[in-house]
């Protein structure tokens, strides 16, 4: 089964109010395994990078102002999603973002019912505990030293190895296939126990110098309370 692990990164926080996508990073799964396959790229949002956007992920204007509007790559980013289901963290931020975009361009939205939202995932799997990715990435020991910034396609990529142990770790592909279940277990002979040999049961009763050293004990001690 293929699947699609994306994240984006945006003006701010709501595409009514004019915000734009201006990153998307994409992580191809095959059996929830990654292929090695990824999609990234930048957008000119044709607007100002507000600070507190820029503050989370360092994309500025002037380094936007020279990269492709989204309707000039709006056609390899449907290549590359397909049909496949989408995996995004709190997807219903990213799809809106992502079919705000497809609608400026007047092509068809994503549909919500191809959505996979890590955040209702791990709410399921541990509620109560933090939900974020960073949180995420330490309780399963995915290292994300490298995450200075919020940047897609390096969160696709956390994210992918966070999916990955939200349903069902990394053994999730070890299965036997139909070859590997024909091999034969060779049988080991059943073990028969040698015959054991009886032995004489061995005297257990005091001997006349036991007892004999055992009386001897008994009188040292004062008003004992058992006798001879």
């Amino acid at each position: 089964m293929r699947e699609i692990v994306f994240d984006t990164e945006t003006t701010g926080l709501d595409p009514r109010s004019g915000d734009r996508l201006v990153e998307i990073g994409c992580v191809e799964l095959i059996n929830r395994v990654p292929t090695g396959q990824t999609f990234h790229a930048y957008f000119n949002p044709e607007r100002d990078m507000p600070a507190g956007a820029e503050a989370v992920h360092g994309l500025s204007s002037a380094f936007l102002s020279d990269k492709p509007l989204f309707r000039d790559t709006v056609a390899a980013v449907l290549d590359f999603i397909a049909d496949s289901p989408l995996v995004a963290h709190n997807a219903s931020f990213d799809f809106g973002f992502l079919n705000a975009e497809l609608a400026l361009c007047e092509r068809e939205a994503v549909c919500m019912t191809r959505m996979i939202d890590t955040v209702a995932l791990a709410r399921k799997r541990h509620p109560g505990a933090k939900l974020s990715l960073d949180a995420l990435c330490t309780r399963y020991g995915i290292d994300r030293s490298h995450r200075v910034k919020h940047g897609a396609l390096l969160d696709a990529e956390l994210l992918a190895q966070v999916y990955v142990e939200l349903t069902g770790g990394r053994q999730i592909g070890l299965a036997l296939t139909a070859e590997t279940a024909s091999v034969g277990i060779v049988a080991m002979p059943r073990h028969i126990p040698a015959a054991r040999v009886r032995r004489e049961p061995r005297p257990h009763a005091a001997s006349q110098e036991e007892l004999a050293r055992h009386q001897a004990f008994i009188a040292r001690m004062t008003s004992p309370l058992w006798g001879s």
